[in-house]
């Protein structure tokens, strides 16, 4: 299991979108994909977790975790082999580790935990809730977006991690990115 959850070595510049269900991260990665000319990663919880809705109705359970982290850092691992300079992140193993513990009274399993801390990024991108919420099969907590916001944030702070906030419609979160990535990337 232990390497299944492990990141690949890399000196490609990484970048996590972050934060609430429906705040745009999915729209964001797309369009920073398409402006750097470069690849992104999806969420594979979406994709576990909507096949597991169409068969069985039922949506994540404390078992789904691991084999969804598992595929979420499978995903990164193998675009990573394939980017050159820049990989963008639809979310990565700390936001699931966020989503386990919120769900299920403060749990995440203890692997996940630890290759959720041991994997590295050079920046997130924390997606604030003024964007509209969108009903689906797998969002549930409209009414507790702002203390998910509160958790996310928590704990980017709490584990030191580089963050920056997205706030405002597309475009002003697409400038503000590009503008950070730039950055990194020695482009400014």
């Amino acid at each position: 299991m232990e390497e299944r959850l492990r990141q690949l070595p890399s000196d490609i510049t990484k970048v996590v979108l972050f934060g609430p269900e429906s705040t745009g991260k999915t729209t964001l990665s797309e369009d920073l994909a398409a402006h750097y000319n470069t690849l992104w990663v999806p969420e594979y919880a979406r994709e576990y977790l909507q096949d597991k809705w169409d068969r069985e109705g039922k949506t994540c359970e404390p078992h789904d975790l691991l084999p969804i982290a598992e595929g979420q850092i499978r995903l990164e691992n193998e675009l990573t082999k394939k980017a050159e300079k820049l990989l963008i992140c639809d979310t990565d193993l700390l936001e699931t580790m966020v989503y386990s513990e919120a769900y299920y009274l403060g749990y995440s399993d203890p692997e996940l935990k630890k290759y959720a801390l041991e994997n590295t990024y050079d920046l997130y991108m924390l997606t604030y809730i003024d964007t509209p919420w969108v009903k689906d099969d797998l969002r549930d907590k409209p009414e507790e977006r702002e203390l998910m916001y509160r958790y996310f944030k928590e704990t980017l702070e709490n584990y030191k991690r580089n963050f920056i906030i997205l706030k405002g419609d597309r475009k002003t979160r697409l400038r503000k990115a590009i503008t950070h990535i730039d950055k990194l990337l020695g482009n400014d």
